[in-house]
């Protein structure tokens, strides 16, 4: 168990719900992602600009993955009121490891092609429009206490996926050109691709194990919230249930992959009255705090997190982090 702050020397973060005193600003570190996919040099100045007319704003690029995560760490430690990641899911999520636990809350500016998390949560898409929302939020700031999902020990904000949903994340970041000029698009034809590819005829097999229970796949997702992801501004669900405060997980498992089974899930992920967990080769799972995925036929699975890629593992262990993170929207 970690020392705590005061213990350690360092200056303990506030309370982040305590009023300031007149003419005070919070403390704000923004994290920026150069590479993320709307972001420039110019739009983070004016925004860094636009920032410091409410908050004491200092900004940071990140220089390699992972380095969100530990900026995170830092800023908890030094006590800002508030961190800001300013990128895309993948940002978004390296940040939320940083900040596990802490006190320190998170908001989000709109960088990547999805900003998936930030939605849910109410950020508008735009950035300029965002922005205006969190100089907003200066003047009404209620932080909130989220769950989190883990794989691994790893940590996702709204979803995770062993299978073909990993499998397209993979070949759509090896391509950020193209993933940044065509976003969803080239995500669905990617997929399309993909699936015909590795997944109609000899696709890697897995098995879901929830308590007692075990069921046959060749594709699994676990949301920690709703909606899995979005098509430009429509909401797409898989699983059924997820809440990012009901302090359980929600998951779905794809037994067969056929050409003619594909085109009635894609309908009913598009559709607002249809559910992709009761198509007859889906079965489906809520209200979960654990389950475990692992190969059926010793061929490793790819793994992806809030739409990164993290490689290919042999078995994944899921289980729910109740209120683990603080955020103000």
């Amino acid at each position: 168990m970690s020392t705590p702050a005061r213990e350690q020397g360092r200056r303990p973060a506030p309370e982040v719900s305590e009023p300031l005193a007149p003419g005070a600003k919070r403390r704000m570190l923004v994290i920026v992602n150069p590479y993320a996919t709307t972001v420039s040099p110019h739009l983070r100045d004016v925004v860094v600009y636009a920032l410091r007319g409410r908050f004491e704003v200092d900004a940071v690029d990140t220089e390699a993955r992972g380095h969100a995560t530990e900026l995170c760490r830092e800023a908890a430690h030094e006590g800002y009121d508030v961190v800001v990641a300013f990128g895309g899911d993948g940002t978004v999520n390296e940040a939320a490891n940083g900040l596990l636990g802490s006190p320190t809350p998170l908001c989000f500016l709109p960088g990547g092609s999805a900003n998936v998390f930030a939605k849910m949560l109410g950020i508008p898409g735009d950035l300029i429009d965002a922005t205006e929302h969190m100089l907003a939020m200066a003047e009404d700031w209620r932080p909130r206490r989220v769950d989190l999902g883990s794989v691994n020990g790893r940590c996702f904000t709204f979803a995770s996926g062993l299978g073909l949903d990993a499998s397209v994340v993979e070949r759509v970041d090896a391509n950020p050109r193209l993933k940044a000029r065509l976003g969803p698009y080239y995500f669905a034809s990617v997929a399309v691709a993909t699936l015909a590819r590795r997944y109609v005829l000899k696709p890697p097999r897995m098995e879901v194990q929830v308590g007692e229970r075990t069921v046959q796949s060749v594709t699994a997702v676990v949301q920690n919230g709703s909606p899995f992801t979005y098509f430009n501004d429509r909401p797409i669900d898989l699983a059924e249930g997820a809440s990012l405060d009901s302090g359980t997980l929600a998951a779905c498992a794809l037994h067969h992959v056929t050409p003619l089974a594909l085109p009635m899930i894609g309908w009913r992920a598009l559709s607002p009255r249809a559910r992709v967990a009761r198509h007859r080769q889906v079965t489906g799972f809520s209200g979960l705090t654990e389950l475990t995925v692992r190969t059926s036929d010793d061929r490793p699975l790819p793994l992806q997190v809030d739409g990164d890629y993290l490689g290919a593992v042999t078995e994944a262990r899921y289980s729910i982090l109740p209120g683990a993170l603080n955020v103000v929207v």
